[in-house]
């Protein structure tokens, strides 16, 4: 589904679940958030041809956090496209990431997805990518977790830290939660934003009053 020019949410079924990575580009390079679970590697392939980018047009990837369903195809996109793929993650998931340390909620994995960080991201910071970046820390569903605002077409990518039910922002997801106190915290930095659309990896986009549907979580 196009959220805006360059800007694709994609869908993948994992047993009958829908999640949604992003991707982005441009005439030279796409970007992709997230990747799927493990297994999902073909998957996501298909579905960026079928918006019409190659794989080997993909140079960057950014995590929102370390969860096994947003890092889980990352091994094998980095097996395919080698050197030419950078990764961005926020500096308190790095080494979950990289399987320097058991993954916060998939530590009983046997064999957990190792990846690579190429570039830490803080609070505050801006990329290059998609009409510019913002980078937001949202912590609470995991310590590194960020989310992204797309500052040319008012999209926040919340990652995690929010879910969305038929087009409505549902609020945070408490079962998979360990900092409830973080997360709220989180939700409120939303409100500095002018925000037109929010696209959430469990549950999809939210387009109509988000602004005033994300005061209303925040006050919860």
């Amino acid at each position: 589904m196009e959220i805006s020019k360059g800007v694709e949410m994609l869908h993948l079924d994992f047993h009958g679940s829908i999640i949604h990575p992003i991707l982005l580009w441009d005439g030279e390079i796409a970007v992709l958030i997230d990747t799927g679970f493990p297994g999902q590697f073909e998957d996501l392939r298909m579905a960026m041809e079928k918006v019409g980018v190659s794989l080997d047009r993909l140079k960057v990837v950014i995590l929102t956090h370390q969860d096994v369903d947003h890092i889980g195809t990352l091994p094998e996109i980095l097996q395919e496209c080698g050197n030419n793929i950078k990764v961005y993650a926020h500096e308190l998931d790095k080494p979950y990431i990289q399987g320097e340390i058991s993954l916060i909620k998939d530590a009983h994995l046997e064999n957990p997805t190792r990846g690579k960080v190429d570039h830490t991201l803080t609070d505050g910071q801006e990329l290059p990518f998609g009409g510019r970046i913002q980078i937001i820390h949202t912590p609470g569903h995991t310590p590194g977790h960020i989310s992204l605002y797309l500052k040319q077409s008012k999209t926040l990518i919340a990652g995690d830290s929010m879910y969305s039910v038929n087009g409505n922002l549902g609020g945070i997801h408490v079962p998979t939660t360990p900092d409830m106190n973080a997360a709220r915290l989180s939700l409120k930095k939303f409100l500095e934003y002018d925000i037109s659309s929010v696209v959430c990896y469990h549950g999809g986009i939210s387009d109509v009053n988000v602004n005033e549907q994300i005061l209303r979580l925040s006050q919860q």
